[in-house]
């Protein structure tokens, strides 16, 4: 197996077998997170604080590999509608302006109704000088 795996506990991670993130040198690929808040095991309803639940979730599994936001170099985001993207843009831009990572933005259909956004990121870890 190449690289290091992060998980986050999710139940997602064992019924699908996948890792949260893999780290292999100072590459971070993170999962697609969805705004799944571990701590109520619930999605809540408003797409603004799903948005909020994907960076906090993507957070944690970036500090795990000793890497932050700031180290983003792409991000994927998957939204339900134009009109929720309009709503999660300045969340998006509070969590990745830092960085200014390459974006790409899908309105698609989620897996279950009520996933409302995903994201997707990767991340360059710096080099300790």
């Amino acid at each position: 197996m190449i690289g290091e795996r992060i998980y986050s506990g999710s139940p997602y991670e064992e019924k699908a077998g996948y890792a949260r993130a893999v780290v292999i040198d100072d590459w971070v690929l993170v999962s697609g997170t969805t705004g799944f808040d571990p701590d109520t095991k619930e999605f809540p309803k408003d797409v603004e604080a799903q948005c909020e639940n994907c960076f906090r979730n993507i957070s944690r599994a970036l500090e795990q590999a000793g890497a932050s936001l700031e180290d983003l170099v792409r991000v994927l985001i998957f939204v339900t509608s134009q009109e929720e993207f309009e709503r999660i843009m300045p969340i998006i831009r509070k969590h990745c302006y830092a960085a200014r990572p390459a974006n790409t933005t899908v309105i698609a259909q989620l897996v279950a109704p009520h996933m409302r956004v995903e994201v997707e990121v990767m991340a360059k870890k710096r080099r300790k000088s």
